[in-house]
């Protein structure tokens, strides 16, 4: 089996994941790329969950927000297991995870985030990260949070002297395969990357 690692870039209701392999001596491998949905579109309220439970009273605001949570992350699972069996299939041993962060700030009480509308979409970033870091979890996989602004710093720690090489490659990564071959799926590649080094 070779050895493989996921990153992906959540937005709200999806994701651009990434499963890539990566041979010793420079070879990055993409295995797989695709949009992860991780919400039943016909669901009201399931992609901007905060959005929608706004103008609510507070404790039927909280119980909304939780119970689309577990709704997202059984099908985040699903999606999750069934990508897992296909790379199983193909060979390839999934070491982890890596979820795309973004500043990491700890989020205020739901309160104060239904009051304040640049915070809703802070809390979906973090909602939509956390239903993919859970649904992982859910499915044995060990899962690691990498802040966007720190990949190249953590591709510097991890690979050393090959990782302007790697980014490098990561780059030109559409040239070969084609698109979509966007920052999104350069972001997840990188945060992927740090995961199958051997520091």
């Amino acid at each position: 089996m070779k050895l493989a690692a996921i990153g992906v870039r959540m937005h709200s209701g999806w994701g651009a994941l990434v499963a890539v392999h990566y041979e010793t001596g420079g070879k990055i491998e993409i295995i797989d790329r695709r949009r992860i949905v991780v919400i039943d579109p016909k669901s009201p309220g399931a992609k901007q969950p905060y959005h929608f439970a706004e103008h609510m009273e507070l404790a039927r605001a909280g119980e909304f927000i939780e119970n689309c949570f577990e709704n997202t992350k059984q099908i985040a699972t699903t999606a999750i297991r069934n990508l897992l069996g296909e790379l199983n299939a193909r060979k390839y041993r999934v070491k982890g995870a890596a979820v795309v962060l973004a500043s990491g700030r700890p989020l205020p009480p739901l309160e104060k985030i239904l009051s304040a509308h640049p915070l809703l979409h802070t809390a979906e970033g973090v909602f939509f990260r956390e239903v993919f870091a859970k649904a992982c979890q859910s499915c044995g996989l060990a899962t690691t949070g990498v802040r966007e602004r720190d990949l190249i710093e953590a591709m510097n720690v991890k690979f050393g002297k090959t990782a302007a090489k790697m980014q490098r490659q990561v780059a030109a990564q559409g040239r070969t395969i084609g698109p979509p071959w966007t920052t999104d799926q350069k972001t997840a590649t990188l945060a992927a990357l740090t995961l199958l080094a051997k520091k």
